[in-house]
């Protein structure tokens, strides 16, 4: 909602403005009127005010100040100057203090109007850059651990990607790692400790996981990590050879293992669980990576399966059960399953679990390749369910209940089965939760307010508070509730202002401080603008 406030000490001129300019044509909702400069203070810090025009001679504080004020304290605001004077000095102070506009009185209406017109349009095109701006700061923060993930997943899975272009990309995404160079690698699963957390705990976790990975292993070696395909973290090491030239391949295996045993003490300390680690020989990266990773991924199973030993050495790669491993390897490659199910591709991504359901059949499958499709699909399904703000047990609590998901994972037909009736929950589910995220930071707003009961609080601080920008903040709300932030924010304060004049003793004057009112007689014009009384006559009544 677009606000306006016309301010001058002639209230007839603001009167006549307000009554004959048409401001529903000019997208304007809502028009304040002040008599003086700290009277539009305070309608300032109650609205959400997009346009201000003030006079310039006014008692007190002028409008030249005025506009000091507003530049300061709000700079979104188009300030539009009124004056009676055509002085040059005026329009040059006003250039200065970056006013959007100049009008003389006595004002025309078809100039007014096409001044706040040429305002309203210069609004939209902020509004329109404030988007744009927010659209890629989000974008940047998540695509570097994106773009991570899915050239190491390219890696791990094999897909055909030149020496160059791998060099381009680790270049472009900030990697240290080099190619050509020898590279050990880390398969890291969650012990038993992490099992009962939620999907946004486990994330935490595995963020957590990577930063002490990252602490740990430097400045002897280059660290790139992230989540696996096989529902595991990776983390890939090459040793600094730079700073340490003279360290030979026993010494930097001696403090390679020194620390892994310091990793794996420092997430037992900090993080209260236990991690299973899968650690390979040096290996030349990144042509044997694929190869590597499918022998590391097998012996990570059943090492945790076992629960014997929390750090596993790979000595030797053997080519045991390769040919029924690929046979899921069509449920990796491009485009993945994940990605199906989140751009809702329903037929193709049927499609293609059933071609690697197809593959598994012809090349036949043991309880592993079955507990292996079994988590990389779940892993999809969680993360489209999770992504539009639901939990995955609300379509289906049989399949994600450990006793009936080892059921699951010994039956091929009944897998089978379940997976395809889980894909036809997920889309009818999908078009119920479209909004959640818009809502889930409605509900942040909205909170933040009660938790501060509107103490000191304006669009700004609350946006600041959500990470998002006070006009994309002030769009949404609007958007989803149909309220104006500003006026949610006044409505909570008279609401509070209400229980404090019942419920306790405290002075009108303490009250009008505490809700952050700075005028007590504007705080006594709102109270009654909402309840039809000021509050002395509310508590007396």
């Amino acid at each position: 909602m677009v606000q306006i406030l016309l301010v001058d000490d002639e209230s007839y001129v603001t009167e006549s403005l307000a009554a004959t300019i048409p401001w529903e044509t000019l997208g304007i909702e809502k028009v304040h009127q002040a008599a003086s400069a700290l009277a539009a203070i305070d309608v300032l810090e109650a609205y959400d005010i997009d346009i201000l025009v003030t006079d310039i001679r006014m008692p007190g504080m002028t409008g030249l100040e005025l506009i000091v004020e507003v530049n300061e304290r709000w700079p979104h605001i188009r300030s539009l100057l009124l004056t009676g004077y055509a002085d040059f000095e005026y329009a040059k102070k006003a250039l200065q203090l970056k006013a959007f506009d100049y009008i003389l009185k006595p004002v025309d209406d078809e100039e007014f109007f096409k001044c706040v017109s040429a305002a309203m349009d210069s609004l939209k095109e902020e509004w329109e850059a404030f988007d744009k701006v927010h659209q890629l700061q989000y974008s940047r923060r998540n695509d570097y651990g994106v773009l991570r993930t899915h050239l190491m997943h390219d890696l791990l899975l094999g897909r055909d990607l030149t020496v160059q272009k791998i060099k381009d990309k680790m270049s472009e995404y900030e990697i240290k790692l080099r190619t050509e160079h020898p590279a050990s690698m880390l398969l890291i699963q969650l012990g038993k400790q992490f099992s009962d957390m939620d999907y946004h705990s486990v994330s935490l976790i595995e963020y957590a996981i990577g930063n002490i990975a990252e602490e740990v292993f430097a400045p002897d070696f280059h660290v790139w990590h992230c989540k696996a395909p096989h529902d595991c973290l990776i983390v890939l090491i090459e040793g600094n050879w730079h700073l340490f030239p003279e360290r030979t391949v026993d010494e930097q295996n001696h403090f390679l293992r020194a620390a892994i045993e310091t990793f794996r003490k420092n997430v037992s300390n900090y993080l209260k669980g236990e991690i299973y680690v899968t650690l390979t020989n040096w290996f030349h990266f990144p042509d044997e990576l694929p190869k590597l990773y499918q022998t590391a991924i097998r012996s990570l199973y059943w090492n945790q399966q076992e629960e014997t030993n929390p750090l596993l050495f790979i000595e030797e790669q053997t080519e045991q059960s390769h040919n029924s491993v690929k046979s899921l390897e069509g449920l990796y490659t491009h485009p993945t399953l994940t990605h199906l199910l989140e751009s809702r591709q329903w037929e193709e991504a049927e499609a293609k679990v059933s071609r690697v359901f197809g593959k598994m059949e012809e090349a036949g499958y043991t309880r592993e390749h079955l507990y292996e499709l079994f988590i990389s699909v779940t892993s999809a399904f969680m993360y489209t369910a999770h992504k539009q703000g639901r939990f995955i047990t609300q379509m289906d609590q049989v399949g994600f209940d450990p006793l009936h998901a080892q059921k699951l994972v010994h039956s091929f037909p009944h897998l089978k089965e379940w997976i395809f009736s889980m894909m036809n929950k997920l889309k009818a589910e999908w078009s119920a939760s479209e909004q959640s995220a818009k809502s889930y930071v409605v509900k942040q707003v909205q909170e933040l307010i009660a938790q501060d009961k509107g103490q000191e609080l304006s669009v700004k601080t609350i946006a600041d508070q959500v990470y998002l920008h006070p006009v994309y903040l002030s769009k949404i709300y609007k958007a989803e509730t149909g309220e104006g932030l500003g006026d949610y924010i006044i409505r909570m304060r008279m609401e509070r202002a209400l229980y404090l004049l019942k419920y306790s003793n405290k002075k009108i004057y303490e009250i009008t401080t505490e809700l952050g009112y700075q005028n007590p007689q504007y705080f006594s014009k709102m109270f009654k603008k909402h309840y039809g009384m000021t509050p002395h006559e509310f508590r007396d009544q």
